[in-house]
């Protein structure tokens, strides 16, 4: 029985849930195919946003794997609930998003609005609100239940989100455009055209290990899930390569990424997937996917915006799908990397535009900041 249960199996993989469905009525041994949990693994692995990363890791356990593969259904045909949850008169919201909370920047403050158990959105009132910016936070970043962000006021704040503990330090010059954090230290990027790595050994909290003169605008920066650099995006002004990869210890320049960048092609965000697989997008309509083990020359797949709009955010569910964020109309397109053309798009501001400032999504939802408003897609209830 193993081989042909195997082959089954692989068959069956290859059916949506519609057929797979209809199949199970055939007989009891193909109803109880068609039931078990490895076949609807083995389907979700192809899926979009199915909740399985490239390697099989699966980032949604609480969620059982055969609704997940039916919701990815909706993913994939653009099906979905879309409502407006909050409203506001602010400029370049930032969020990040958990199991539990989605934080969002508001001016100088960042709001915990504790998310609805039953998956029907997130409560209008924020449960809690972390301050310590005298300017609007530029972003921020939450890492082991700590908020790390960057501010207009040139500082860097670290709070602890269940405590009173925060830490503030003066930065940069000018506001801190961006900023990442991952195993004990900080990297903060700025319009003054710097980076710096920062450290928050015992001791040591808020001094600056090295700064990275870039000679460009800093708009966007990650460090490598290995811990041992990051890259910085820039402007592309002051610089023929906005793609860069700096050693963390050293502070020193490893590579430098592609050769074809215009004048002007800032990268407004980076996004790695694994220490290898790295995504960019910014003013120059591209979103890019790099694999440092084959080229840093070249990307090893691209795909352009197809009204020549700046892309603002960008977001991967680290397996095939991409969400991007555009400059105008609050576009939200998905993408399959499969594929060469954008799978779906939202137009979430219309008739006024407004650019797309950021994007988090579950496997159930997306979220979307605009400028004056916070959207959601519920891709569970089309």
């Amino acid at each position: 029985w193993a081989l042909p249960e195997e082959l089954l199996l692989l068959i069956c993989s290859y059916l949506d849930t519609q057929a797979l469905g209809r199949l199970g009525q055939v007989c009891r041994c193909l109803r109880f195919l068609s039931s078990r949990d490895l076949l609807w693994r083995r389907i979700a692995r192809g899926c979009l946003n199915s909740g399985f990363t490239q390697l099989g890791t699966d980032l949604a356990s609480g969620i059982p794997v055969k609704e997940r593969v039916k919701v990815s259904q909706n993913w994939k045909h653009g099906r979905c609930r879309r409502e407006t949850v909050l409203k506001w008169k602010c400029l370049m919201p930032w969020m990040e998003l958990d199991g539990e909370y989605l934080y969002l920047s508001q001016a100088e403050n960042i709001q915990a609005h504790p998310l609805c158990p039953d998956g029907t959105g997130l409560q209008r009132h924020p449960q809690a609100i972390f301050s310590g910016h005298q300017e609007d936070v530029c972003r921020f970043v939450l890492v082991n239940s700590h908020i790390v962000s960057g501010g207009g006021d040139g500082n860097v704040v670290l709070h602890k989100i269940h405590g009173s503990y925060s830490v503030k330090f003066s930065a940069h010059e000018q506001e801190v455009n961006c900023v990442d954090f991952q195993g004990g230290l900080i990297v903060s990027g700025s319009r003054d055209r710097t980076a710096k790595v920062w450290s928050l050994s015992a001791g040591r909290v808020g001094q600056c290990l090295h700064t990275v003169q870039t000679e460009d605008r800093v708009w966007s920066i990650a460090i490598s899930p290995l811990l041992s650099s990051f890259v910085t995006g820039t402007a592309c002004c002051g610089h023929t390569s906005p793609l860069r990869i700096w050693d963390l210890e050293s502070g020193h320049l490893l590579t430098c990424l592609g050769t074809d960048f215009h004048h002007g092609a800032g990268v407004l965000d980076v996004f790695y997937e694994t220490p290898s697989l790295l995504l960019s997008c910014g003013y120059d309509t591209y979103i890019r996917y790099w694999d440092i083990r084959t080229s840093t020359r070249k990307c090893v797949q691209q795909w352009e915006e197809p009204h020549d709009s700046a892309l603002y955010c960008i977001r991967s569910d680290m397996n095939h799908m991409i969400a991007s964020g555009s400059s105008y109309y609050g576009v939200v397109r998905l993408w399959d990397k499969r594929q060469t053309r954008c799978l779906q798009s939202f137009h979430l501001s219309s008739p006024t535009s407004s650019p797309v400032y950021c994007l988090r999504f579950s496997t159930t939802h997306l979220y979307a900041a605009l400028a004056s408003a916070l959207h959601v897609l519920d891709f569970t209830a089309p």
